[in-house]
């Protein structure tokens, strides 16, 4: 199976139209088709049914689209990648995160870390815990902190500690400054983030109402944290975040405890088992006495 195979059949997937996909890839029909036959060929079954006007993938061919998809995107993030640090001047650590360990001490860190080490450049980017994994794997970042510990060959998740959830609540709700339970708050509508992709750290707030046998009355999917805190601002119901993101302060929003047990988000820094460079490798040094400093 070769890279050029895929290609194809992701154009011909994507207008189900043979004439189409043959001019979106600047070729001739007849080598899309033989180079389609020889696919199936060699996978032993059906992709497209031909029979069908206009064509249809058939199921083993919209599973193997889908794939091909996914494996095309990481081939092109790796290529990206490739050449991103083919072109950087100077040395560098790449660092994703999920915003809300914005309003903890990681921010802290990294500023220390830049006035120390000002010939290395850290570069930020806002991922999921999946898509920080994803990237981790393709070498797009070199560190991740994120709350959900995705299980992947050669992906390092180390524990930084495990934080209480809090409630955002409307500043007219009658709670508020106090606690709330969770059976309490199934009855609320509640605002869940991110929205895709999944898993996230919407599921494990999901995961913590199902763990207490309760069912949510209402939900409403938002894109991130921002957008989850904007809408409870303007009381289209609440919110769970870490505790740490209380600091954000806003007249229409107030915070409250949640009492029942297990209602905390561990905070994990994903690295790579092998091949980290010497400056990801000394970040990941200076975070652990970072962490290990009294205080901190």
């Amino acid at each position: 199976m070769e890279l050029r195979q895929l290609r194809y059949f992701e154009a011909l997937g994507s207008t189900l139209n043979f004439s189409r996909a043959a001019e979106l890839l600047h070729i001739a029909q007849p080598p899309l088709t033989r180079q389609i036959q020889q696919l199936e060929e060699e996978l032993g079954v059906l992709l497209v049914d031909r029979s069908k006007r206009p064509l249809r993938l058939t199921r083993a061919g919209s599973f193997f689209y889908d794939k091909a998809i996914q494996l095309l995107s990481q081939i092109d993030e790796i290529s990206r990648a490739t050449k991103q640090i083919g072109e950087e001047k100077k040395p560098s650590v790449r660092v994703g995160f999920v915003p809300s360990v914005l309003y903890g001490d990681i921010p802290k860190f990294i500023h220390l870390f830049m006035q120390k080490y000002a010939d290395i450049d850290v570069v930020l980017s806002e991922l999921t815990s999946v898509q920080q994994v994803q990237s981790l794997q393709v070498g797009r970042i070199d560190v991740g902190f994120g709350r959900l510990p995705i299980q992947q060959d050669g992906i390092v998740n180390t524990l930084i500690h495990e934080e209480p959830l809090v409630a955002a609540l409307p500043s007219s709700d009658d709670k508020g400054q106090g606690v709330i339970t969770l059976k309490a708050l199934s009855q609320k509508r509640l605002i869940i983030y991110p929205a895709a992709p999944r898993p996230s750290f919407a599921d494990q707030v999901l995961s913590l109402f199902r763990m207490h046998g309760l069912s949510l009355s209402q939900t409403i999917d938002a894109n991130g944290l921002q957008t989850a805190i904007g809408l409870v601002a303007t009381g289209m119901g609440t919110t769970i975040v870490p505790k740490s993101v209380s600091a954000l302060r806003r007249d229409d929003v107030k915070y409250a405890r949640i009492s029942d047990e297990g209602a905390i988000t561990p905070l994990l820094m994903a690295t790579r088992k092998y091949n980290n460079s010497d400056e990801t490798s000394l970040f990941i040094s200076e975070f652990s006495r970072f962490r290990g400093k009294p205080g901190q």
